[in-house]
């Protein structure tokens, strides 16, 4: 059975850029005008798809690890290409189906000779199959990187939403936050607050929480942490917002604000700070 299975992957990768020639005459045709369309060259293709022929032929009578070092490899670069290129999963591993196709059309003429008996094909096909199905293994895991990291720029981008730090004037600015906050958002809320302050070379900040349904003791346990790190850092903070359902709930709680500087609403904060309303005659 040895010499068999040489023979046909012998008779494969002789044959490897006519079957690549089928192969691209059965890619549907969006597939290979995406391909065109990014910039990627009909060589280059008929390159990737001869080489893929050719180690799967030679997956039947050569070494099985350099082989797969081979294929694994080829399967990672093209993953890559025409995943950055906006080819879609669904098409890359499509493609695949067609590769096995037409492998097995090789094997249905070398049956039609009865040159080989059915077992030899079940060999075949324990051989080559795996090495597909990795090809496909292969592609979902590059595809599944790039919407990991499309999706934490995104979150990325929501974070930096959900803690805005507004500029009012020079050395003053004003953070309104909304919402829940959790452990995550909490140690968010410090970070920005810290980072941002140094950056914008502030003197006073204002923390809104008008929109916050719930204060906790976490909750009022990290903002206290800014206030006091703040406070190192040379910037005042004033705490505005805090509702009167708030304010019970953090009675009963034993939550103290006294050692923080509070005001009911953002305008009186700005005024203590300085500002003043201009009334227009």
């Amino acid at each position: 059975m040895k010499e068999e299975l040489q023979y046909i992957g012998e008779k494969i990768v002789k044959n490897n850029a006519e079957l690549a020639n089928n192969l691209s005459e059965l890619m549907y045709v969006e597939y290979n005008q995406k391909l065109h369309q990014y910039g990627i060259e009909e060589y280059q293709i008929m390159e990737w798809r001869t080489k893929l022929i050719q180690y799967i032929g030679e997956s039947l009578f050569k070494d099985q690890k350099t082989v797969t070092e081979k294929i694994t490899n080829l399967a990672t670069y093209i993953g890559k290409t025409i995943a950055e290129n906006g080819i879609s999963l669904k098409h890359a591993i499509k493609s695949i189906s067609f590769v096995r196709h037409v492998i097995w059309n090789v094997f249905t003429e070398e049956l039609e000779q009865n040159r080989f008996s059915p077992i030899t094909m079940l060999s075949v096909s324990k051989i080559i199959d795996p090495f597909l199905d990795d090809i496909c293994y292969v592609f979902s895991q590059i595809y599944e990187n790039q919407n990991n990291k499309k999706i934490n720029i995104v979150y990325t981008a929501l974070e930096e939403l959900s803690v805005p730090i507004v500029p009012i004037t020079t050395g003053i600015a004003v953070m309104p936050i909304i919402g829940e906050i959790d452990t995550h958002r909490s140690t968010l809320i410090i970070q920005t607050g810290l980072a941002k302050s140094v950056h914008m070379e502030l003197s006073h900040l204002i923390l809104d929480i008008s929109g916050v349904q719930i204060v906790d003791t976490m909750v009022a346990d990290n903002l206290f942490k800014l206030i006091y790190s703040l406070r190192l850092l040379g910037v005042e903070t004033i705490l505005t917002g805090i509702r009167p359902e708030i304010a019970q709930t953090s009675v009963k709680l034993g939550i103290d604000f006294r050692k923080i500087n509070t005001k009911a609403t953002l305008e009186q904060a700005l005024e203590e700070i300085g500002f003043r309303r201009v009334l227009s005659k």
